[in-house]
């Protein structure tokens, strides 16, 4: 499948502070990746540059075969994001929240596709529920509907599980894996659970102070490292990053 993100010497600095360090990398298309790393390796401030959130320092970014920064506008209407850790307006309903949403993205066929979603997510009982009411796994699906909505090529996906119970998180990955399969989609995504990122990445990346010290399958990376799960292969990869 032809790449459909190219990342070429990406760099971020913050005043004295190297964020993002040189990064070169590319995702296929259809392509579940998975974004890991500790926490404050780069991981939010790459995917920060990759949404325009950000303006890289240096670098360059195309998507779809087109450069970023020359293409922002065509490229975002085909790009959403989700996170765990992104509240919603608590004093809308879930049916009002993806509407406003819905309409940013200038999405056809608003109602339909709302509709759609919600009985994708699981939500078709509670769309009249206040967002600062709902459950957990409730908002967790939101945000995953409202990353949906615009029916994006590429969705970012930051710890889509986070904090939320073993049967909810299942019940998320499983819904994540169905709207991947029905739409051909290309997921990037970050997670600090290597049970999760094992079943669904198709491929790996480790970042670690900025710079990416690993990628490949999850088999691959731990042959490298001679470990037999996940967790201890990126112990075991920071560790030695560490080295001199």
């Amino acid at each position: 499948m032809p790449n459909i993100i190219e990342v070429k010497n990406l760099t971020k600095r913050f005043d004295k502070t190297l964020a993002v360090n040189h990064i070169n990398f590319s995702v296929r298309e259809g392509e579940i990746l998975g974004f890991l790393g500790p926490n404050g390796a780069g991981k939010t401030t790459t995917i920060q540059m990759l949404l325009g959130l950000l303006e890289p320092t240096r670098g360059s970014i195309a998507m779809f075969g087109k450069k970023f920064s020359q293409n922002r506008e065509a490229i975002l209407k085909q790009v959403n994001f989700s996170s765990a850790y992104l509240t919603l307006p608590h004093n809308l309903t879930i049916q009002e929240a993806l509407t406003v949403f819905g309409l940013l993205y200038e999405v056809p066929n608003l109602k339909k596709t709302i509709n759609e979603v919600l009985e994708i997510f699981e939500l078709k009982d509670f769309r009249k529920k206040l967002c600062g009411k709902l459950s957990s796994g409730q908002a967790a699906r939101l945000n995953l509907a409202k990353a949906f909505i615009n029916h994006p090529r590429i969705v970012f996906l930051d710890e889509p599980t986070a904090s939320l119970d073993p049967v909810v998180a299942a019940k998320i990955r499983k819904l994540l894996l169905d709207f991947h399969k029905r739409e051909k989609l290309t997921i990037f995504y970050t997670s600090h659970n290597m049970r999760e990122v094992e079943q669904l990445s198709d491929r790996i990346i480790f970042i670690d102070k900025g710079m990416i010290v690993a990628q490949g399958t999850a088999d691959q990376i731990k042959s490298r490292v001679k470990q037999r799960d996940l967790e201890h292969a990126f112990i075991k990869l920071a560790e030695n990053h560490d080295e001199p």
